[in-house]
């Protein structure tokens, strides 16, 4: 393959597998509830997916293609905690499972820019407030201390933010549930 085919077919490869990343998740949480090591069969997935990129023909189902290596990633992974006395899904469970997610996919992606796009429209420091309460692992105390607020009144700027993105949201995706 020429180097430039080779680049245009890794630059392909790379949006792919960064697309499905969320999905690629989930799948693998679904498949392994409540396992802390869930990050690291992502990642020995992806690893694998990279591994494997000269098998995957560019215009092919790839989120079908990379979710069966992520399944047999779970599979020894499991092998590996044999000895624990966790809960195994069959294998037409994990076919389910696989084919919901499949479905519910491309909603997801669509909320969760929708979502992007709502908190978008807030103030910087409405984001901030967010985004520490959710991605951060400081209190919401050290938070209210840090910018001079009271915690009580950080929980009510909350319910009010949250209640204004759930609204933006349902306005976007045109679901029409918005509350009070």
């Amino acid at each position: 393959m020429p180097d430039s085919s080779q680049n245009n077919f890794e630059t392909a490869f790379v949006t792919q597998l960064t697309e499905h990343q969320l999905a690629l998740q989930l799948y693998v949480r679904s498949l392994l509830p409540g396992e802390p090591a869930v990050g690291d069969v992502v990642q020995q997935a992806n690893t694998k997916i990279w591994e494997k990129r000269a098998e995957f023909e560019l215009g092919t189902n790839f989120k079908a293609w990379a979710f069966s290596i992520a399944r047999f990633e779970v599979l020894n992974f499991r092998k590996t905690q044999a000895r624990d006395a966790r809960l195994a899904f069959s294998g037409e469970l994990e076919h389910i499972i696989a084919s919901e997610l499949d479905e519910a996919d491309l909603t997801l992606q669509e909320r969760h820019k929708t979502l992007r796009e709502c908190m978008a429209k807030l103030r910087v420091q409405d984001r901030e407030l967010l985004l520490h309460r959710y991605s951060n692992r400081g209190t919401l105390v050290d938070f209210a201390e840090a910018i001079g607020r009271s915690v009580g009144g950080l929980k009510v700027t909350l319910h009010r933010l949250r209640s204004a993105l759930l609204n933006c949201m349902h306005q976007r995706l045109g679901t029409g549930e918005a509350t009070q």
